[in-house]
This record gives structure tokens, C-alpha cells and sequence, in this order.
């Protein structure tokens, strides 16, 4: 017989679990398919309505957004309308990408960027319905040496806790420089280790940490709960190692989605750079193989 004493007892052990291994009770939606509107960037600038449209009859019902960085707003709209436009096509964005901001277009600062008028990117990433705001790239001269990598870890952390002010989570989308070694140390490993992982969660990007050698379980493993968001990309078998759609590569998603709890998966998006013909049926072809195999 259970009495309100042994309840409480069991829910107070369950809650205690919970605390030491957040990441073995984490699972995510299975029902979200989500696309990185990059794929479609030529589309979405000349037709964003249009697009979202087919983006949901294809069978997408979640989007990861890539404009919102020096404009300040998303694909020429106000949060509130993106938002609502969104809704309309029966579609979520629960997640969007930022640059961090060290480069400067026409000699002046980028705006909506971490280092420039975060604050103004957080809201309007909030009114937008956005759950995890995602530094999605370091050019070339922001990557620099290691010390410039723990620079641009505090900067993380700071941006990480205006984001977590409002109820919204900051992560770092990853290429393959970040896993060049300098002075024996990868700088991907120095972002991990040098980044509050409540403040700084990971969008890891399949494609590029499988093309730099690494082994995405191995991550997981050492880095439990820190991989909330996934690019699901191909890797075609030629020399070149380039993009191909999902399930048509190298990459054995049927062992990585395997192990979507451990990472502490919430959301994945398909990503693919560059297509062969129209991106339309290159991710066509990726939701196909993803509905039938992975979720």
C-alpha cells in the first residue's frame, strides 16, 4: 500500500536522482523534424512565406533560424511577425544562430551579435519564440590562438547568463578548426572545459566533428547532458568528404540517435550546405530517410 510517507519518500529519492543524472531521465520529442532554414537561405530571402509553406508540406514542423544577426529581425520581420507567420504554417523555431561580433561590416560594429547589443537579440529572440540562442560561427579572425579561444569562452559565459535571464539557452555550433590541435590541445575541448555547462550547452554539428576524426559518442560520454541541439548531415563517401543528404553518406545516425539521452537531446535540424540540384529535394530525400529510420 502506498502512503503519502513512502510517496513523498520516493519522489524526494527520484528528485535526488534527477539532480545527479540529469542527462539518463532526458529525452527528446521525436515528433520534430527540424530543417536549418542555411539549406534554403536563397529561397527564404526571395519568398520567406512561401517557403515556410513548403518547408511544411515536405513534412518539416521545426525550423532553426540563420538571419537574424545584423538585421535585427528575422528574414526582413519583426519577432512578433516571423512568430506569427511561423504558427500559420504550423511550424516552431526553437532555436536560432548568432555570430559573436568581433568583425565589423563597413568599419562599424555588427549589431545583434554577442559583443554588440546582445541584450536587444535576446529579447526579440524571446518574442519570437526562440528556446536556445546558438553562436553559430567563428570566422577566420576570430578563431585565433588559445588564449583568444578563453577569451571567447568568458564572452560566452557572459552571454550565456543574459540569455539564461530570460529563460533562454546559449550554445556553441561547432565546424572542424575547432578541433585542430594547438599546443596539444584542441580548442573545442578549452570551449567545453571553460564554459559554465549550465550557462554554454553544444549544438554539434555531425558532419564537421565526424569530418575532423572525432567520434561524436565519445563526447557524449565524456560530456553528458551538454548536447541539447544536433545538425544532422551527411558526409558522401568520395575523397572530398562532402555534404550529401541524409542517409546517403558515411555517418551511422542509427548509432548516434542511439544515444540522443545521453547527450541530452532536445532538438535536431538537417542541414546541408550545398546540394547537387534544388535543395527542396535533397531535403526531401534527408526527411524520408530520417521518418522511416531515426525517429
Amino acid at each position: 500500500m502506498t502512503t503519502r510517507r513512502s510517496f513523498l519518500t520516493a519522489a524526494a529519492l527520484l528528485s535526488a536522482s534527477l539532480l545527479v543524472a540529469p542527462s539518463a531521465f532526458a529525452a527528446y520529442n521525436k515528433r520534430y523534424v527540424g530543417l536549418q532554414l542555411y539549406t534554403v537561405r536563397e529561397a527564404m530571402a526571395k519568398d520567406p512565406a512561401g517557403t515556410l509553406a513548403h518547408l511544411a508540406k515536405i513534412g518539416f514542423n521545426s525550423v532553426e533560424g540563420a538571419t537574424y544577426t545584423g538585421s535585427q529581425q528575422f528574414y526582413g520581420m519583426t519577432p512578433q511577425a516571423f512568430a506569427a507567420l511561423l504558427k500559420q504554417n504550423g511550424l516552431i523555431m526553437p532555436s536560432s544562430h548568432y555570430r559573436l561580433g568581433e568583425e565589423q561590416a563597413n568599419g562599424a560594429p555588427v549589431r545583434g551579435t554577442m559583443l554588440h547589443d546582445w541584450d536587444r537579440a535576446v529579447d526579440d529572440a524571446a518574442a519570437a519564440g526562440v528556446k536556445y540562442m546558438v553562436c553559430a560561427y567563428l570566422s577566420e579572425p576570430e578563431r585565433g590562438n588559445l588564449d583568444h579561444y578563453q577569451y571567447i569562452a568568458e564572452q560566452l559565459n557572459k552571454a550565456g547568463e543574459r540569455a539564461h535571464k530570460a529563460g533562454l539557452q546559449l550554445c556553441y555550433h561547432n565546424h572542424d578548426f575547432e578541433f585542430q590541435a594547438q599546443d596539444g590541445k584542441l580548442p573545442y575541448d578549452l570551449l567545453l572545459t571553460s564554459t559554465d555547462k549550465d550557462l554554454v550547452k553544444m549544438e554539434l554539428d555531425l558532419y564537421w566533428v565526424t569530418k575532423a576524426g572525432h567520434d561524436p559518442l565519445a563526447l557524449f560520454k565524456q560530456h553528458p547532458g551538454r548536447f541539447p541541439l544536433w545538425h544532422v548531415k551527411d558526409m558522401d563517401r568520395t575523397p572530398q568528404h562532402a555534404f550529401t543528404e541524409v542517409g546517403n553518406g558515411s555517418i551511422d545516425f542509427k548509432k548516434i540517435f542511439a544515444h540522443a539521452d545521453e547527450a541530452g537531446l532536445a532538438y535536431f535540424f538537417v542541414e546541408q550546405d550545398v546540394t547537387p540540384g534544388s535543395p527542396f529535394d535533397s531535403i526531401t530525400q534527408s526527411i524520408n530517410y530520417i521518418k522511416k529510420n531515426l525517429v
